[in-house]
């Protein structure tokens, strides 16, 4: 039996226990102290890392406004409407400063605005002009929407100051306008110049024609022809210097029509021939045989080059002659101009295309001109694609080459193929440098075997040294001896074919080839078909030989019975343009204005009267002018239902837009001033003829 514990031993056992308890509670709190410790430790490092993070972010926050304001840009932010915020430079544009500008509604007072244009992005640009107290400014916008928190956005601009810019584009365009209006005065003088220049050089170069077909003396003959040669020089000073102005505006227009390059080629060469004839120098041209018969482009402006280059090899050659070739080369065509002038000096061959440069600058009147045609025709080639450049021939004299791009066209009829002449021996006597090589290509195409000589003695020890001679040529100016004894030696030993070759001016002084013993002639320069004819019996035969038809003294002109109205203030132009039509057999009437002539023309149509055939309109008239008064007879044939009459404008402006306005007003076509005789003859021509067809249908 176990005895109850005294109260002692109760006692003692509780406060152990109650130790044994402390203890624990003491050892627990000494552990939640320790941890509590940990705890504030680590809270304490981070509370001194934001601290350290809220520094960095203010700098960088600081840093990032001064670099905004320092670049001077305007910017703000909006959340539907107001200011949510805005930099000093924004705030003071509106007034205000940047804490008063947070929450506002204000906006800038808005001038003027370009167009909004908007980027890939989405971003806006656009520039305005801000009215502000020290004047206006010019400011460029960047407008976007930027996230701010899950599906919140706010509207912000980025503005910089281009007040300068505008300025300079603002200027930078007065001077434009200025310059336009400037180069607009200019072209409006020169076509003034222009007109009153050829009004009345249209009177000079009238009359000397008229002049020189009425019966002369030798020295009223010479007159004239200075009249006309001065008249003409000054007329090709006018067109220079209008063509450059052309250039050097820009209003330069260039046609894309179809032509034919070897007939453009001859036509300049015929056309130069008489300049040249009339030096005692030679002008030839060879083609190569697969040059097109259709090029696409400008021809008048390519005759216009070839004028230029060939007209001042013809001025700066005194002995010799100039030579033309053209022919396919890299997909372009090219054409050379040589000559045995002077040639080009070495320091002036870099420049000799500058405005008012001349080659030979010599001095001699012979040689004057403007020095603007060389830096026409290279303007206008480098227009057309093309260019021009200029050295010196080894053996003497300058050489121009041509290079256009070839563009040709769809060809039109066939060309004529080289007769086969295997087995001919032709000799061709003549001293002249470019013509005896071209004619030598020409005939050893055809597969001919070809003798040269130079000179008279040559000439007669070929003859008698080659029994087998077919045909000899002879150039009239063959030094040496007498050509009529080159021929006789020529039908002694034979030879079928006698050819003689002679300058327009040279065949009437020369009297009849046959008479001199000679076969037949061909005229200088000799274009390659006349050659082929005039030395193929067939081609001969059915060309009618060399002798043309004589005219029919029954036949009458081409204008008889034609009634024709001329409107012209000017009284000489009027005198040219009567008598010239009466001599086409017309019956001319004159009226001195526009008015004039619209009541002559309503009065006719009207059937009071004997009606016109042809009207030939002046552009600029007092009362009305030509277009008015074109314009007028249109409306009038339309209203009574009348055939159309032909109406010609006459006139010294020659610029296409003139042209233009003449063929809108109702013209049939426009005839420059100084007249063409044979622009005027081929439209009496074609109404003659078409009054006679009406006849016959009748």
């Amino acid at each position: 039996m176990i005895e109850p514990l005294s109260p002692l031993a109760l006692l003692a056992g509780a406060a152990f226990a109650a130790a044994v308890a402390c203890a624990f509670i003491a050892i627990r709190l000494l552990r939640e102290r320790q941890q509590v410790t940990r705890q504030a430790k680590a809270l304490t490092r981070d509370v001194e890392k934001l601290s350290d993070r809220l520094w960095e972010l203010a700098d960088s926050e600081e840093r990032y406004r001064s670099l905004i304001e320092a670049q001077g840009d305007l910017i703000v932010r909006r959340s539907e409407g107001r200011i949510i915020y805005a930099n000093a430079a924004y705030a003071a544009l509106i007034g205000m400063t940047e804490a008063e500008a947070v929450g506002s509604s204000e906006q800038p007072r808005v001038r003027s605005a370009r167009p909004v244009q908007v980027l890939p992005g989405g971003a806006r640009v656009f520039d305005e002009c801000i009215e502000t107290d020290g004047g206006e400014r010019w400011l460029a916008w960047v407008e976007t929407i930027v996230p701010v928190a899950a599906g919140q956005t706010v509207l912000q601009r980025v503005g910089r100051e281009i007040s300068g810019r505008i300025a300079a584009e603002t200027a930078l365009e007065e001077a434009r306008s200025k310059a336009e209006e400037a180069s607009a005065a200019k072209s409006r003088f020169l076509a003034t110049v222009s007109h009153e220049f050829r009004t009345p050089l249209n009177g000079i170069l009238g009359m000397a024609d008229l002049l020189g077909d009425t019966r002369l003396d030798p020295e009223q003959s010479t007159y004239v022809k200075a009249l006309r040669t001065s008249g003409e020089a000054l007329l090709g000073l006018v067109d220079d210097i209008l063509d450059f102005a052309k250039v050097e505006a820009g209003k330069l227009e260039l046609a894309d029509a179809p032509f034919d390059p070897a007939t453009l080629i001859e036509d300049v060469t015929e056309l130069m021939a008489p300049r040249a004839q009339a030096k005692g120098i030679e002008i030839s041209t060879l083609l190569a045989p697969d040059l097109p018969r259709r090029l696409l482009g400008d021809a008048e402006r390519l005759r216009q080059i070839l004028l230029n280059l060939v007209g001042n090899g013809v001025k700066f050659t005194q002995e010799g002659g100039v030579g033309i070739e053209a022919e396919i080369a890299g997909g372009e065509i090219v054409m050379t101009i040589a000559d045995t002038g002077q040639g080009i000096p070495a320091e002036r061959l870099m420049t000799i295309f500058e405005e008012f440069e001349q080659g030979g600058m010599t001095g001699h009147r012979e040689h004057a001109g403007t020095g603007l045609g060389l830096a026409i025709a290279r303007r206008v080639a480098r227009a057309m694609g093309g260019d021009i450049e200029a050295s010196n021939r080894k053996s003497g004299g300058a050489l121009f080459r041509l290079a256009l791009p070839l563009r040709t066209g769809a060809a039109v009829g066939v060309t004529p193929e080289s007769p086969d002449w295997r087995g001919r021996r032709i000799l061709i006597a003549s001293s002249a440098p470019f013509s005896a090589t071209h004619i030598a290509a020409c005939l050893e195409r055809t597969g001919a075997h070809v003798r040269r000589a130079g000179d008279h003695a040559l000439a007669l020890a070929e003859l008698a040294s080659d029994s087998a001679l077919s045909a000899v040529l002879v150039d009239s100016n063959l030094p040496g001896g007498e050509v009529q004894a080159l021929a006789a030696a020529a039908r002694r030993a034979g030879v079928a074919d006698i050819v003689i070759m002679l300058a327009p001016a040279e065949r009437r002084s020369f009297g009849s080839p046959y008479a001199a013993g000679f076969t037949g002639f061909l005229v200088k320069p000799v274009r390659a078909r006349s050659l082929q004819v005039r030395l193929d019996p067939v081609e001969r035969s059915q060309s009618g030989g060399d002798v043309a038809p004589a005219a029919d003294p029954s036949i009458q002109p081409p204008g008889a019975g034609l009634r024709v109205l001329v409107a012209e203030d000017n009284e000489i132009n009027a005198l040219l343009l009567t008598r010239t039509l009466e001599r086409l057999g017309c019956t001319a009437v004159w009226a001195r204005d526009g008015g004039e002539a619209t009541r002559l023309v309503e009065a006719t149509l009207g059937g009071a009267g004997q009606g016109f055939d042809l009207v030939l309109l002046d552009i600029r008239m007092p009362v009305q002018d030509g277009l008015s008064v074109a314009r007028r007879i249109r409306t009038i044939e339309a209203m009574l239902g009348t055939g159309r009459l032909p109406i010609l404008a006459v006139t010294a402006d020659t610029a296409e837009e003139d042209r233009r306005q003449a063929l809108a007003a109702g013209m049939d076509d426009c005839l420059a001033k100084p007249l063409s005789r044979e622009q005027l003859r081929g439209w009496i021509d074609r109404i003659s003829g078409l009054r006679t067809a009406q006849l016959l249908s009748a």
